[in-house]
């Protein structure tokens, strides 16, 4: 709904670490107050009454995958951040990992001019790291990309960056944040030709885990870690899946760290004990490991060694995940129902909704450096959602909204419903219905 002035009155406000009920005033795409009483000043003023509601900031996810260009019988801009606002997720950060990559600054803009017409949420994009594109990563604006990704492991095309020499280059000349995928390409090779020796391609899924061992993700996690501390690099590593690696980072101050980390939902949620049921629709690369593994990553993630908590958002059609095990592609999509699982965690006394708010809202936002969002301030981007904790739902065929119908969540029942997201000052989705209007900006970043 486009409106000039909201206020929401009444409303739970989770923000910096505290809980306190206010009313918050917005003028145009900001907060322009926030206060225990504000009055309306005119009927011009929308009033929405937000009793016994939490009111968030918006959820920036820093890693999805949303499959446009190239891909699009996956998921589209369009599909997959319309499902991302119904979740609670305002802003969102894209991987290059699409058909073309985006490993040219003139790829780079083309998506970025796709995003602006069809995108429901801001967003920004990742560039992509090749063993030959150092030229064109040195032409990136700091100020207008969210970071470098390279992949380390489990890459798609020419993406796979597995030359030392040029990998060293890359850390010790570009000033952006550098986001990495790690698993150690020659163990999981190693691993696979074991396992199609005895099964051939129809292998158990449940092998997943050993064949993308904790070990091959120690190995290339722990040299990334290396070379960053040699270089100096702002490092980042995206979605760590085993205990052991969480030894590998401190707690330290999040705006004091050099090298940072993230947890996503599937590898808090799932264990290995699940691929009977779920089979390859919780296959992930990396894969979900042990409970011990999961215990460990809440551990880390709750004493603060684990940043951020994201999705991986990476869509696949049925008929693609039902293959057998060496044609299923890995990946599955989150957005959607994300923040409700943390909130459900919540309800299981495992987080409180102040570290969900950290970890999904504050910290990607201070990580990134992005500008005047992920936090309830006044002059900040009015990214903002409404979060009912006692309104449970079931997750169905019918209410998901990814391109590709499906999710690894089918059947769960969650506590906490998202009522009301809004997007730059503006209500994009209000009790399941969206506005026709799209209200997206294109992220920028304070470096």
């Amino acid at each position: 709904m486009k409106l000039k002035t909201i206020l929401i009155k009444n409303a739970n406000i989770v923000n910096e670490g505290a809980i306190f009920s206010g009313d918050i005033l917005i003028e145009g795409e900001f907060i322009k107050e926030i206060s225990e009483s504000i009055s309306a000043k005119s009927s011009d003023v929308h009033v929405i009454h937000a009793e016994g509601k939490y009111l968030l900031p918006g959820v920036i996810d820093d890693q999805v995958h949303f499959r446009e260009p190239g891909l699009t019988h996956k998921g589209t801009i369009e599909t997959e951040s319309k499902a991302a606002i119904s979740g609670g997720i305002t802003s969102f950060i894209e991987m290059p990992n699409t058909n073309p990559q985006t490993t040219t600054i003139e790829k780079l803009e083309e998506k970025f001019k796709i995003a602006s017409k069809a995108s429901y949420a801001n967003y920004s994009f990742m560039f992509g790291g090749t063993n030959d594109n150092l030229d064109e990563i040195l032409k990136v604006d700091v100020t207008q990309v969210a970071g470098l990704k390279l992949f380390l492991g489990s890459s798609t095309g020419n993406m796979l960056v597995d030359d030392p020499k040029v990998l060293e280059n890359i850390f010790k000349n570009t000033n952006l944040l550098i986001s990495v995928h790690c698993e150690d390409e020659t163990t999981i090779k190693a691993n696979l030709e074991t396992y199609i020796s005895e099964y051939g391609e129809d292998i158990p899924i449940k092998y997943h885990p050993a064949i993308r061992s904790a070990e091959a993700c120690y190995l290339s996690s722990s040299k990334a870690i290396e070379l960053a501390k040699k270089t100096g690099a702002r490092l980042h590593v995206f979605h760590l899946s085993t205990g052991k690696e969480t030894e590998l980072f401190s707690n330290t101050p999040l705006k004091d760290k050099k090298i940072t980390s993230e947890v996503c939902i599937h590898h808090l949620w799932f264990t290995d004990e699940d691929y009977d049921k779920k089979g390859t629709l919780i296959k992930w690369n990396p894969a979900i490991k042990s409970k011990k593994d999961k215990d460990q990553l809440w551990e880390a993630l709750l004493d603060d060694r684990i940043d951020v908590i994201a999705t991986d958002h990476a869509p696949h059609t049925l008929e693609e995940k039902k293959n057998v095990y060496t044609k299923a592609p890995s990946g599955g999509p989150l957005v959607q129902h994300a923040l409700p699982a943390m909130l459900e965690m919540y309800h299981r006394g495992k987080i409180s909704i102040e570290k969900v708010v950290e970890k999904m809202c504050h910290n990607p936002a201070i990580l990134f450096q992005i500008e005047k969002r992920g936090f309830i301030k006044e002059g900040y981007f009015a990214d903002l959602v409404l979060v009912d904790l006692n309104n449970p739902f079931t997750v169905k065929k019918e209410n998901i909204l990814y391109k590709c119908g499906w999710s690894p969540f089918e059947g769960t029942t969650f506590k906490s419903r998202i009522t009301h997201t809004f997007i730059n000052g503006n209500l994009a989705f209000e009790n399941s219905k969206f506005h026709n209007d799209k209200f997206a900006k294109r992220l920028t970043f304070n470096r």
